[in-house]
């Protein structure tokens, strides 16, 4: 390890002790009544904090409680971003439901570390389970949030999050559980897709509560013919799940569950099954709705999406930022100006005027959109 990765890992492990000893509470966004919280979480020594956002609707409730589990991005996980995905965020304000968003051990200011379950897929799933029950317990404490009615949310790492979960006796207050491309792929590890479907089946015959599973055709992680193997062995022990296939999404329908086109697909369904579950479906927030967002430009011809060669006016710099562009999820959009500076966003409700104002900042000039999600549109 470099001398700088020495030192920021000491600033992080120093926050986390500081955060652990004194809990605190950091406002975000008005808008959406974000903020942003360190729950407890008891270890066989000591405990950690584990960050939470909290997404909540107005008034005094008690509002229904959605728990959503984030994913795992490449790399040391202790500098994956704080997760924000604001379509289903808006999608469950809408309806009246509290949000928390928690960060599990070693993500993003979480303390502790990643445990992995070495090359156990049961074992991963259940050791990130165990951060789901603590944040509820917590959430549970509060005046605003209904004690009774809970819903697990994840994508992808946390979809199998979610089923572990679903699987390791959750909280009574759970009605269902809902996985969008849930699961683990490890390609270092001998025989891995043969254990996710052996642990599909264990998860499945432990699970009493009703689920509902989104996978697209064009999966970078998990094929059809993976998922299809998952849901198969996981209904055998608990029929009361549902399966929707909705076929291609972009160039990669992993990225379903965050990007802002990709609610029109999973709502309807998503909307039934709380129905079916007893719990809240009806808008009741229209304020929360999204905001009408920058008009996207249509694909062209002018290069493909990791044709870095062909960016105009590039340098080296902007040459290294769009390489980290290409790694984000969707929503997302790149933008570049003759002056040769360049600004992008990901996430959030309009990354397109967000880009072209980060690029217009520094550039004190005009600037035009090149990439948006996966496609050149300059």
């Amino acid at each position: 390890m470099s001398n700088s990765s020495k030192i920021v890992e000491m600033i992080r492990l120093i926050f986390c002790l500081l955060v652990a000893l004194f809990p605190f509470k950091l406002l975000a966004a008005t808008q959406l009544n974000e903020e942003v919280i360190f729950v407890p979480k008891k270890m066989l020594i000591g405990s950690i904090s584990l960050e939470t956002t909290i997404f909540k609707p107005n008034g005094d409730g008690p509002f229904p409680l959605v728990i959503i589990n984030h994913g795992k991005s490449f790399g040391n996980s202790h500098f994956q971003s704080r997760y924000r995905p604001l379509s289903p965020i808006r999608y469950f304000l809408e309806r009246n439901y509290v949000v928390f968003v928690p960060m599990r051990q070693g993500f993003s200011k979480s303390g502790g570390n990643y445990s992995d379950g070495s090359c156990s897929m049961k074992a991963n799933g259940l050791l990130q389970a165990e951060d789901i029950q603590p944040v509820i317990e917590y959430a549970h404490g509060l005046p605003y949030v209904d004690k009774v009615q809970t819903l697990i949310v994840g994508q992808s790492h946390g979809g199998w999050t979610t089923l572990a979960y679903g699987a390791s006796k959750p909280d009574k207050s759970v009605k269902g559980l809902v996985n969008f491309a849930g699961g683990l792929k490890n390609e270092s590890c001998g025989g891995w897709q043969s254990d996710l479907y052996r642990t599909a089946e264990d998860f499945g015959k432990a699970t009493k509560v009703p689920t509902i599973w989104f996978y697209g055709d064009n999966d970078s992680f998990f094929s059809r013919q993976t998922s299809d193997a998952m849901f198969e062995r996981y209904r055998v022990g608990n029929p009361q799940s549902q399966f929707v296939a909705y076929g291609t999404f972009a160039s990669d329908s992993h990225l379903l569950f965050t990007s802002n086109d990709g609610r029109a697909i999973w709502e309807p369904y998503l909307t039934k099954f709380l129905e079916s579950i007893g719990m809240s479906s009806k808008v009741v927030n229209p304020q929360f709705q999204p905001l009408p967002r920058t008009e996207v430009p249509s694909k062209t011809q002018f290069a493909e999406i990791g044709e870095l060669e062909k960016i105009p006016y590039s340098t080296d710099s902007m040459r290294k930022a769009y390489s980290l562009f290409l790694e984000k999820p969707f929503p997302k959009a790149f933008a570049i100006s003759e002056t040769k500076n360049y600004g992008w966003e990901y996430g959030g409700d309009d990354p397109l005027a967000s880009a072209l104002s980060r690029c217009e900042k520094k550039a004190s000039a005009k600037c035009k959109l090149y990439a948006v999600d996966d496609y050149v549109v300059w």
